[in-house]
């Protein structure tokens, strides 16, 4: 199964998609959005002829396991993209996942890659929804369950 998966944020968005078998997540795109209409109008024009089955969006939840407004935020945009798509969506915790992909990019930089803190910023959104698509296809991040 093909799945998008969508780093949200207010000014990036990243992108990442996995095999047709549903195995292995490949970072694609980072998108420069004004508004959460223009990151979904952007989604849905990069979504089309992709083979797209399915949507897994990062949920950015509290430490302490509630949900705040931005995860709320996140949960209604992503059912609306869902249904303007006619996808399912899985939902994930997104905790610490940034801090995650730094620190991946920061082993870059130390194996001597180099890295203009502006190329940095623009992949690691990307890298991020890729790191949240594999731990998902690989069983070690479980969907969470969201109220419709």
């Amino acid at each position: 199964m093909r799945t998008l998966a969508i780093d949200l944020g207010t000014r990036r968005v990243g992108l990442a998609m996995s095999d047709e078998g549903g195995r292995f997540a490949t970072p694609m795109e980072v998108l420069q959005v004004s508004t959460p209409e223009n990151a979904a109008a952007q989604i849905l024009a990069f979504i089309s002829g992709q083979g797209v089955q399915r949507l897994l969006l990062g949920v950015p939840i509290n430490m302490d396991d509630t949900l705040g407004k931005p995860a709320r935020a996140a949960i209604v945009w992503g059912q609306a993209l869902a249904k303007s798509t006619s996808l399912p969506i899985v939902f994930v915790d997104e905790r610490l996942s940034s801090f995650e992909a730094e620190q991946t990019l920061n082993q870059r930089k130390r194996d001597g890659e180099k890295m203009t803190r502006k190329a940095k910023a623009k992949l690691l959104d990307a890298l991020v929804a890729a790191q949240l698509l594999q731990a998902f296809l690989d069983a070690k991040l479980p969907a969470l369950q969201v109220n419709e």
